[in-house]
């Protein structure tokens, strides 16, 4: 009987630890991949784009950062040497660095880019210059106007080569209002494929 039992226990230890092991395959052949919008305002548009982007994403391990909880001081030299680098920014970089990939929808202030984003993007680049190194990108942008804050976009298209990222797909949606419902997502057919494209050029290079 000792023997029987010991076999017992040997054997569903070897079952759980092919479990374990095959749960472990699995998380490798999934992608990494962050999502967050470039805006720190609690009714941010793009990041509902970007929650409804991450609710299509399935088969890879995907995580949704809402930047309105992640302050940061104005960049400068001198807050720099005096203060160094938040723990905030520290940890969002280390989140960068182990993601595959990065979904990211920038919002438009008077056509650029909004100052808090470019000043996050100021802060990343003093710690690591490269910080996008080996990272695919997947840009989107939104607004209530008709260029869909095109020009934010062209800004971040041309500044992430800079950082070493790959720029894999973009998308625009414009009149925000009117093409796009919070319980549907995107509901202009049209922009929904050029949607649903974008988002599927970018995870087929993950």
């Amino acid at each position: 009987m000792f023997c029987i039992a010991k076999l017992a226990i040997f054997y569903s230890c070897q079952y759980y630890l092919q479990y374990f092991r095959d749960i472990n395959k699995i998380k490798q052949r999934m992608a990494s991949i962050l999502a967050f919008a470039g805006s720190n305002s609690s009714i941010s548009i793009n990041f509902k784009l970007i929650q409804f982007t991450a609710s299509l994403v399935n088969d890879h391990e995907l995580r949704v950062l809402n930047l309105a909880n992640y302050p940061f001081p104005m960049y400068s030299y001198d807050e720099e040497k005096n203060n160094g680098f938040v723990n905030s920014l520290i940890e969002f970089k280390n989140d960068i660095d182990v993601a595959q990939g990065l979904i990211i929808a920038v919002n438009e202030h008077n056509g650029n880019p909004s100052a808090y984003f470019k000043n996050l993007l100021d802060w990343f680049s003093r710690v690591d210059k490269n910080f996008l190194v080996n990272t695919k990108i997947f840009l989107m942008s939104t607004s209530y106007g008709k260029r869909g804050a095109s020009g934010s976009l062209g800004v971040i298209e041309k500044l992430i080569p800079r950082f070493g990222g790959e720029l894999v797909s973009i998308f625009s949606l414009p009149s925000f209002g009117e093409n796009f419902d919070e319980s549907k997502g995107i509901i202009n057919p049209e922009l929904a494929e050029q949607h649903k494209k974008a988002l599927q050029q970018f995870l087929a290079t993950l």
